[in-house]
């Protein structure tokens, strides 16, 4: 468990940059550039992923269950799960209404995907796991409004209305695949077979 512990601290503190190193983060952009920090932050986010995803399979042989959600919260998560899939295909497309209503739809997607895993899952490592995820997510929102507020530019302007279109289609697509067969290749479990 201490091993989730410090990998969940290690990957969201290296995702938190702006919020906890501000400073540190324009040093090394200004040092080393911005195509090199970002293929350096590449690896880092990778590595911190891959870690979580290891320690989160190891804490999961170890702990029990910390709540028994009923089954109809699965229906819940998955209906979730689609409108988390819509924003985050919305958060890497030219912005569409779905990113400036949102203003921030990655982050929103995460915040969804925690908040549907936590209502389908209560395994004590996915309780922290989860949690952890929900946590960040709201903690970097927060960060982005002072930012927002502070005069810094971190909402995209409206571009079209049709990348919204493209955000539908291709969130369920990636939302079916998942419930298919990727969330069982990736993770080892089956949503629907609850």
């Amino acid at each position: 468990m201490l091993l989730l512990f410090l990998c969940l601290l290690f990957l969201l503190v290296t995702h938190s940059l702006r919020l906890v190193a501000p400073a540190w983060r324009a040093n090394m952009i200004s040092r080393i550039g911005e195509g090199p920090f970002k293929g350096v932050y590449s690896l880092v986010s990778v590595i911190g992923i891959v870690l979580v995803v290891y320690s989160f399979g190891q804490a999961r042989q170890v702990t029990g269950m910390l709540y028994n959600p009923p089954i109809w919260m699965s229906h819940i998560a998955l209906t979730l799960m689609l409108i988390s899939m819509i924003c985050l295909v919305a958060s890497s497309l030219p912005a569409g209404y779905i990113a400036t209503k949102t203003k921030h739809p990655m982050i929103l997607a995460v915040k969804i995907w925690a908040l549907a895993h936590l209502l389908a899952n209560g395994e004590t490592s996915s309780v922290i796991l989860f949690g952890s995820f929900l946590a960040w997510g709201v903690a970097m929102r927060i960060s982005a409004k002072r930012r927002e507020r502070a005069g810094e530019v971190v909402t995209r302007p409206f571009v079209s209305a049709r990348y919204d279109i493209i955000a539908v289609v291709l969130g369920l697509v990636l939302w079916a695949a998942i419930i298919w067969k990727l969330h069982e290749w990736l993770i080892g479990v089956q949503p629907l077979a609850m």
